[in-house]
Formats: structure tokens, sequence, C-alpha cells
């Protein structure tokens, strides 16, 4: 396999308010999100997949780009988007919101912020949702504006997360629920706050307006967490898959339907009646998906996963691996695949065709943690 090309810098990759502290930590690559650099490593992926799981983290994610809509009819708009019931959001309280396309296929997952009374943020995965949103609006003639916001967020992960918040935010932090939100003060700026992130260590969301208190944001987390081990991090690929957290664009794609991602939990039939795709995902609801996201271990060390890995049950392909790592506090090799209805029995087993070599895999019930 020859050796990837490196990444060239561009006016239409976007750096980040950010990048002094990532690249002054020693960033050692990056991927690019919603035209954005993310980082993807620092030391190694196991040695800083060790660390997120023992001490706490500072990510960089201004990638997780702000859809915006605001205006009197900015939650109608919303509520059509998405065929998750969202009478639970609130000012305090944020939601995981997937947004289908009317045959009912995932276009992106984020999660949903009320701002103000007329003002909902979605704060995206990979994909250009604002287009899609502002076409919605401008064809249905909602009163709504839709754009991007100058907001950059900056994630706090990891089992001492709670300590290092705290320090920064004070203790008032620490009563913040599961995806709950508040408005906490830093230098006299009022900062979002959410209990949420991208890894299953715990931590927090910060959703930075502006360039002008990026910096001192970062430098304040490092100096207050000196003593706990802070470092600069970013999503783990072996966290992510324990885990079993979905990335879009790799594990579910406008190919897949909500319910083929094991969101069902997150559909409401009450909201399906005036949301885009409602009626094709209330129809799968009443047949059941053909496909669906499962767990699965793979037997020895397997290569990197930059494309999907056919599954086989003898000549019959059945799914495949979408994401795959050497998990070192399992023992074995964990991944993430989409496999058809007669194989995602717990206990199946299947042939996963890698890079290296066709290897045993095994559909567990659940994922890892």
């Amino acid at each position: 396999m020859g050796s990837i090309p490196v990444l060239s810098p561009s006016r239409r990759v976007r750096r980040t308010p950010f990048s002094p502290g990532v690249e002054a930590a020693g960033v050692k690559g990056y991927t690019v999100y919603n035209h954005t650099l993310l980082p993807t490593l620092f030391r190694s992926v196991e040695e800083d997949y060790r660390h997120l799981k023992s001490a706490v983290q500072v990510w960089d994610v201004s990638c997780e780009r702000q859809v915006r809509l605001k205006g009197p009819q900015a939650r109608a708009l919303l509520d059509v988007l998405t065929p998750r019931n969202i009478k639970v959001l609130t000012p305090s309280r944020c939601v995981y919101v997937p947004f289908a396309d009317r045959h009912g296929r995932i276009l992106n997952d984020p999660v949903a912020l009320q701002i103000g009374d007329d003002e909902y943020w979605a704060s995206i995965a990979d994909s250009d949702l604002a287009l899609w949103v502002a076409g919605v609006a401008a064809a249905a003639g909602f009163d709504c504006e839709v754009d991007e916001p100058d907001v950059a967020p900056l994630a706090i992960q990891g089992p001492l997360s709670d300590d290092l918040a705290a320090r920064v935010f004070g203790d008032e932090v620490r009563g913040l629920r599961h995806f709950g939100c508040g408005r906490f003060a830093f230098q006299g700026t009022q900062l979002l706050v959410a209990r949420s992130g991208y890894s299953k260590q715990g931590g927090f969301e910060i959703y930075v307006e502006g360039d002008d208190i990026a910096m001192p944001l970062w430098s304040a987390l490092f100096e207050a967490g000196a003593d706990l081990d802070v470092r600069a991090g970013c999503p783990n690929l072996i966290e992510r898959v324990e885990g079993g957290l979905l990335s879009y664009g790799n594990d579910m794609t406008r190919e897949n339907t909500p319910l083929e991602c094991g969101l069902g939990r997150f559909m409401n039939r009450s909201a399906l009646e005036g949301c885009y795709g409602g009626r094709a995902i209330a129809a799968e609801m009443v047949a059941g998906p053909a496909r669906m996201i499962r767990a699965l271990a793979i037997d020895g060390s397997v290569p990197g996963c930059d494309r999907a890995w056919p599954i086989w049950s003898g000549d019959r392909r059945v799914g495949q691996v979408t994401s795959a790592a050497w998990s070192p506090d399992f023992g074995t090799s964990v991944a993430i695949a989409m496999i058809d209805r007669d194989h995602w029995d717990a206990g199946s087993e299947l042939d996963v065709e890698t890079p290296d070599g066709t290897r045993r895999g095994t559909v567990r019930d659940s994922f890892w943690i």
C-alpha cells in the first residue's frame, strides 16, 4: 500500500479560531469536515485513546458548523425537518434530531439548540445541510432566515471533564444533566455550554461565538487543567467504535434510513405526520428495516478502514463494515457494520473481506461501551 498524500492547504478548507493552539499542541493529522480542519491525531491513536479514557482532553470541533434558523416560524421549520418530536427542546435542553429527505433517507444527524424565542441552531455532522434547510424554507414559504453563524464549538471530554469545566466556569456547570445546556460566564462573556460530545467518556461542548474569546478560552482550560494532565485531543477512532458512535458519511449516508441506522428510538409517530420523509419512515416502521447497524467483533488486528469492507455469508454479500479498529481494552477488532436482516442476530458468524484478507466476524447484541 502506497503512502497517503499530505493534505494541501487551501482557502476552501477553513482553519479555525483554535488552530494556533492545535498546532502548538503538536497535531499530527487532520481530516476535512464541513470544509473545516478537524484534528485526528496527536501522539498516536492508541496513546490518545488511553489518555481520553483516563484524564481529560480539549477538542477543537469547530467543524461542527451551526445552521441557524431565525424568525417567527423557525420552530415550525425545524419541526418539519425531523421525525423526532421536538417538544422537549428548550433553552436549557438540547436534542438530537435526525433529518430526513422526502424518501425517508437520512441527511444529517445534528443536535438542535434553542437560542431564543425565534432562534434555533442545528449543530451538524459532515454535510451541506444549510442548503437543504434554506431550500425547504424558501419552497414552503416559511418566515425564517437560514444562515451559518460565526460559532466554533470546543469540547471538553474525558472522566475528569467536570473538574476542568468547574475550574473555568464554576461548580454550577456540574449540575448540567445529559444534553442539558446553559450560559456560563468566561471573562465577561456568556458562553453556551452543553453536556454533550462525541465520546462515551462524558464531557461538555462550548459554543464559542466570534474569534476574540477563542484562544483565551483554550489557554484558560490548559492552565486550569495542568494538574489533571489535560491534553489537546480529538474524536478517537477506537473509542468511537467501541461506543457505537456513528459517523455521518462513514457509517451512514443518504443511502440509509434513520431506522437502518438504529435511530428508531428518536422517531415519533405523531411527528411523522408532518415532517419530510414521514410517510416513508412510517411505512418502514411497519415493514421493518431490511438492514441495520450492528456491532461486529472481528478476529485479529485489522488495518485502517478507509473504504467499505464487504461482509459475506457463504457466497452471498450480506453487509459491509464501515468503521473498524483494534481495541486494546477488549482484545479484539471492534467494528460498526450495516448487516442484512437475515444475518444481523447476535452470535451470527460472517466473513469480512479486509485489505489483509478474509477474517471471521461475530455479530454482537450491543456495542462495547
